[in-house]
């Protein structure tokens, strides 16, 4: 009852990922990311154990298919699990267990893999993965590009009602993590609303946490 996308910025070396799900709070179970190192999603019948893993095995030197491959070979219940990974050379693994949900699919690319379950079609991860390619601006634009195209290539079986994105740099914090835990109407939109209204701003934080002496006005009532 999920899709998703992990992705890296061939430019600038960020990575990122984008959910969405019919359960709540999707992206609180899977959304992992980590500066440097690369990009997870961990899905279908959720091991959020999984996601983690799967970093500290590419932090180590790992590739995405030698990380995935290790930590599926030492989990239980993997049949039942989705695990996507993009790694800092852009390199990508998959693997969807036997048992995902419903009509499961993936696709993936140099620098992009997407996947999902309980699927309108088998189609949805290319549109995804093709969507971001085709897609310009920052990391955030082309995620959100590829969330859309889900939705126009069917999305899930079902009306979806949260998402998240994620977005790393070259902190050991979020450069931006965008979540809406449910709505019945579009959580796409919402996080795509919330990317417009953060994206001005996010540079600003990064400074405000480095260099605060050097941070602008925060525009709020008090502040000169």
């Amino acid at each position: 009852m999920t899709f998703s996308i992990v992705a890296r910025c061939a430019e600038t070396g960020q990575f990122g990922m984008a959910v969405s799900s019919s359960s709540p709070a999707v992206a609180a179970r899977c959304a992992y990311a980590q500066a440097g190192v690369g990009a997870v999603a961990s899905q279908n019948v959720t091991d959020p154990r999984l996601g983690g893993k799967t970093l500290a095995a590419m932090a180590a030197g790992n590739t995405a298919d030698q990380a995935v491959a290790a930590v599926i070979a030492g989990a239980e219940y993997t049949s039942f699990r989705q695990l996507l990974a993009v790694d800092r050379h852009g390199n990508t693994a998959i693997h969807s267990g036997e048992n995902s949900l419903g009509i499961h699919t993936e696709f993936k690319s140099q620098d992009a893999a997407a996947a999902g379950n309980l699927l309108a079609n088998d189609q949805v991860p290319k549109a995804m993965v093709e969507a971001f390619h085709h897609a310009t601006g920052h990391l955030g634009d082309r995620l959100i590009a590829a969330m859309r195209a889900a939705l126009t290539a069917g999305g899930e079986a079902g009306p979806v009602h949260s998402a998240g994105m994620l977005l790393v740099d070259e902190q050991d914090w979020p450069l931006a993590e965008l979540r809406c835990d449910w709505t019945e109407d579009c959580p796409i939109e919402a996080i795509a609303n919330a990317w417009d209204v953060y994206k001005p701003q996010m540079a600003d934080y990064v400074t405000r946490a480095l260099k605060p002496d050097a941070a602008p006005s925060y525009g709020v009532p008090g502040d000169e």
